[in-house]
């Protein structure tokens, strides 16, 4: 279907069809199906969370055989994918942790689709418009206030309530500390990409006066 257009193309696609539906079944299983992750951390695992976690598992073995062969991601997300296939696994053997694990799992797909979209919007020639400058806000927004700020309190449920076990634990404070990885990374794009914008509405607001001079129309 995609024969015109790369292989990473076709892999952004899959990626982009995974984050949607994982958002929407982890979304439904920790809103309305059950348990809340933040009060039950350690629950036996549900039929529907160890569908979603199937499924998930799947992509992200597909993903990491991907970034290794075309050596296409670093250190940082090879080692985001190995802590997910890791914790999903451990989740999936012992039959439970999956409300928590599930919750990771939308916290860190929450962002996916914008991360998706910019790179489409790069590669189509529309990032540098009105509709990129949103998707790096939300993405920005999302991270931040998902993935850290929430992040932070499911990390703090995990490690006080005594059901989860230890490696569970201790495999929530590195997909944390990998998250702040990611974050300090994000942040300082959007610190440059400010800076970027500001000086280039500065230097607008500068020529408006010139070009209203006189002398202005003369010259050119």
């Amino acid at each position: 279907m995609n024969k015109h257009r790369s292989y990473e193309w076709s892999c952004r696609l899959v990626t982009l069809a995974h984050g949607v539906l994982a958002i929407g079944l982890s979304a439904y299983i920790g809103f309305i199906d059950g348990p809340w992750p933040f009060t039950y951390p350690g629950s036996p695992n549900t039929p529907l969370q160890v569908r979603v976690l199937c499924l998930t598992l799947g992509y992200f073995i597909f993903d990491l055989g991907w970034c290794i062969y075309f050596q296409s991601e670093g250190a940082l997300m090879l080692a985001h994918h190995t802590l997910s296939i890791l914790g999903i696994t451990m989740a999936l053997v012992l039959g439970e942790s999956g409300t928590e694990v599930n919750a990771v799992l939308f916290g860190s797909e929450i962002t996916n689709p914008l991360l998706q979209l910019r790179w489409f919007l790069r590669e189509t020639g529309h990032y540098h418009s009105f509709t990129g400058d949103v998707a790096d806000f939300l993405f920005v927004a999302l991270f931040t206030g998902v993935r850290i700020g929430l992040g932070a309190r499911l990390l703090l449920c995990e490690m006080v309530s005594p059901k989860p076990r230890w490696f569970m634990k201790a495999g929530g404070i590195a997909m944390y500390a990998v998250s702040w990885c990611f974050m300090l990374s994000i942040w300082r794009f959007a610190w440059r990409k400010s800076i970027k914008k500001y000086r280039a509405w500065r230097g607008r607001r500068g020529e408006e006066p010139q070009r209203k001079h006189p002398g202005y129309l003369q010259a050119h």
